[in-house]
């Protein structure tokens, strides 16, 4: 097979494990900047062009898209789509699950389990944003916020009220979240790779912190999941279109409740706390998967 890889840089862990596992399973592999691919629209005949060079003959990619890049990148990949390239994540499934509130609105949806959450735009209506969610301590995120970046604690309701003023003063789209204290800073991750879970790992936030993201100095080490957290990871990546996610949940005294879900998950913490071979994993899927045009969009809307 001929697989292209979309990552910005080649060197990053998640990709080079990607393209060492395709290549070692005997595929043609080649990591594409998703930012410098130049797109013919033509009625029926779509194109991509790369460095000069027309991309032809992929049977499957695999989207790197970076937060930051959400826009043109999944764009690239809908032209792969439209080009009858099979997606490791669709397009739209990227954008789904890019946007916090829609996925959060999608996972409530399906019955998936979530923290309480209130959205509102007003700063006129921030007492009833943090009575929905059950007072202070709250959880404030930004809705473009990626890797512990924009997610704030606030203690206090005058502390809630201050960050959530000086949010919404920027213009900035936010969440309030109940603060989950049971969990003792630490979340659980799940890789889900056409929806089965195939590794997980424990998150646990560095003193003084209660952000787990190995990005911000949490530590990783295996867990064992039950099965309702097997069960909700997996309907967590479905209820997103995401054949390939990370799923992370929390642990709470009414069950698993899911925090977020990745559709671009970091391999290196995962892989070496677990010894899993994730990238193995992922390019098994394709193998078994990648036809020409099977698609659930074809880069439709």
């Amino acid at each position: 097979m001929k697989i292209a890889i979309l990552s910005r840089r080649g060197v990053l862990y998640s990709t080079r494990r990607l393209k060492q596992a395709g290549s070692e399973r005997g595929h043609e592999v080649h990591v594409i900047d998703y930012l410098r691919c130049i797109m013919d629209i033509t009625s029926k005949q779509p194109k991509l062009y790369y460095q000069g060079e027309e991309l032809t003959g992929y049977d499957a990619v695999i989207p790197r898209i970076g937060a930051s890049n959400t826009f043109y990148g999944t764009a690239v990949v809908r032209q792969f789509e439209m080009m009858k390239v099979f997606p490791a994540n669709e397009s739209q499934a990227i954008t789904r699950s890019r946007d916090k509130l829609r996925s959060m609105q999608l996972l409530a949806r399906d019955g998936v389990g979530l923290p309480v959450t209130g959205f509102a735009h007003s700063t006129k209506d921030i007492d009833g944003l943090l009575h929905i969610v059950g007072g202070a301590p709250v959880v404030v995120k930004l809705i473009e916020g990626t890797q512990g970046v924009g997610v704030i604690l606030a203690e206090t309701k005058k502390a809630a009220q201050a960050v959530i003023e000086a949010f919404r003063g920027l213009d900035a789209n936010i969440l309030v979240q109940e603060f989950i204290k049971e969990a003792g800073g630490a979340d659980i991750r799940c890789l889900v790779v056409g929806n089965k879970v195939v590794a997980a790992m424990e998150r646990k936030a560095p003193p003084g912190e209660f952000r787990s993201n190995l990005h911000r100095g949490g530590t990783a080490t295996v867990v064992k999941l039950t099965a309702e957290e097997r069960a909700t990871a997996r309907k967590a990546a479905k209820s997103m279109g995401l054949d390939v996610a990370g799923v992370d949940i929390l642990r709470s005294n009414r069950g698993p409740l899911v925090m977020e879900v990745n559709s671009s998950p970091g391999l290196e913490g995962i892989e070496q706390s677990t010894n899993i071979d994730v990238a193995g994993k992922i390019i098994e899927f394709i193998e078994k998967k990648a036809k020409p045009g099977r698609t659930k969009t074809r880069g439709n809307g």
